[in-house]
């Protein structure tokens, strides 16, 4: 799928990251995608994303959008003539925009469910839960700033985690094609990640043991980032077992 250059803010992006067994994760991964590794571990989560001014790059921000956004992800790789690729495997996207809704898959990469979130922000206190309409998908978060990442996270330091989820800018979701997934790389304009402290977080995919057995995934980090100049690009589809 070929669209123009997107533009717009990301206003403020949650990333709730888990590691998880990859012998745990690899079957629950469509063809051609296999677990991205970290220190023996898998890395799963949910972007919570809230963008605005979003528009073809050529028309001036007053003409653009704004939603609230959420991202099941993997990081995964996959081989493409010879070479190791690595990225997001996006299983599901949710949003409350019935824009969006209705042109993902269609004229934007990606289908797109809708679903109701609920937002509270003050300066250091983040609050984001959503409920999908078709009742497949609910999560919630809680969380605080703070200056360093929980002792408990795989990563060493905050430059550490932000190098990593900053390679996981090209991203596949599931089309209306079976088998087909449409691709869509984020660049950042700017980039600037810091540490969340998480109080609570639920999620009825990753909470389910029938997807991830009790012991097989925790929970390993969260990162905020904030007023972010960005530009969306189309890459081309990827087939995995379409004809």
């Amino acid at each position: 799928m070929k669209i123009p250059v997107i533009r717009g803010v990301i206003d403020r992006r949650i990333l709730v990251n888990y590691r998880v067994d990859p012998a745990v994760l690899a079957p629950l991964l469509p063809s051609p995608f296999r677990p991205q590794t970290f220190r023996g571990f898998g890395f799963v989560g949910v972007c919570l994303i809230r963008l605005k001014q979003v528009r073809p790059k050529l028309l001036p921000a007053w003409c653009g959008i704004s939603s609230e956004n959420a991202a099941h992800r993997v990081a995964v790789e996959w081989d493409d003539q010879g070479t190791t690729k690595t990225g997001v495997y996006v299983r599901r996207r949710d949003t409350d925009s019935w824009m969006n809704t209705l042109a993902g898959g269609r004229i934007f990469p990606g289908v797109h469910h809708h679903a109701k979130f609920d937002v509270h922000e003050t300066v250091n206190d983040l609050s984001v839960a959503l409920k999908s309409d078709d009742d497949d998908t609910a999560m919630s978060v809680r969380c605080h700033r703070t200056p360093a990442l929980p002792a408990t996270s795989l990563f060493k330091s905050i430059d550490e985690a932000s190098e990593f989820f900053q390679m996981g800018a090209l991203g596949y979701s599931e089309s209306n094609a079976k088998g087909r997934y449409q691709g869509l790389e984020l660049h950042c304009l700017n980039w600037s990640v810091q540490p969340l402290a998480v109080d609570e977080v639920r999620s009825s995919f990753f909470d389910n043991e029938a997807f991830f057995p009790k012991g097989s995934i925790e929970f390993d980090c969260a990162l905020l980032m904030q007023g972010i100049e960005h530009e969306w690009h189309s890459r081309p589809d990827l087939c995995g077992d379409c004809a």
